[in-house]
């Protein structure tokens, strides 16, 4: 009898997943170095930080 032929399904998939993440961490990546090179950040005022800090406590609607 021969053997039953193995499915590329879910090789197939598991690649498809790690490069999907190489993907996301080589943009995270470039983002932070233009980011850093760029100096994108400023000092965030005391209102937005409470604005900020009361969206992060509340939940999503």
């Amino acid at each position: 009898m021969a053997e039953k032929p193995r499915s590329m399904v879910l090789g197939v998939v598991a690649a498809a997943v790690f490069a999907g993440l190489g993907r996301m961490v080589i943009q995270k990546i470039k983002a932070d170095r233009a980011a850093r090179e760029h100096h994108v950040t400023a000092p965030v005022d005391k209102e937005t930080r409470e604005k900020i800090s009361h969206a992060l406590r509340t939940p999503g609607k």
